[in-house]
């Protein structure tokens, strides 16, 4: 038996549209992440990068649980001594809502080039708009 291993010509990438209104910021990462590093198709394999794109839709209305609108930290860190700037959630919502979506994928996927690759193909829209209607984008549907 020989291991299938995919070449660049057999990968598909389909397109994919999330609404986030309402929906969980983790429960929606995991997902987000595992369709755009392929793991619902049966041809995944973890070095190879199979997934699809994925577009969310109404970032600034997704729901953070408990408190976390307050006590969650985003941290940045400009390099420079005494250069950390931490800033809680509620003010990443008002100023710039796809940032919660993309922290929250960025932190599900593992820590290499690929996935920094990976993470390109991600596109988030703080309104119920974007551009790529034109790529025949699918709904994604997940119970969570």
């Amino acid at each position: 038996m020989k291991t299938f291993v995919p070449k660049e010509a057999d990968i598909k990438r389909e397109w994919f549209v999330v609404d986030a209104a309402g929906k969980t910021a983790g429960r929606l990462a995991v997902v987000i992440a595992n369709v755009l590093r392929g793991r619902n198709k049966p041809t995944y394999t973890p070095h190879v990068d199979t997934g699809a794109f994925v577009v969310v839709v109404n970032a600034d209305k997704i729901r953070l649980t408990g408190n976390k609108e307050e006590k969650k930290i985003y941290q940045d860190y400009t390099g420079y001594s005494s250069g950390l700037n931490e800033t809680q959630a509620k003010d990443i919502r008002a100023r710039n809502p796809e940032r919660i979506i993309t922290q929250a994928v960025k932190g599900m996927l593992p820590t290499n080039r690929l996935s920094r690759q990976i993470l390109t193909r991600l596109k988030v829209y703080a309104g119920p708009d974007h551009p790529h209607a034109a790529q025949q984008v699918q709904e994604l549907e997940f119970n969570g």
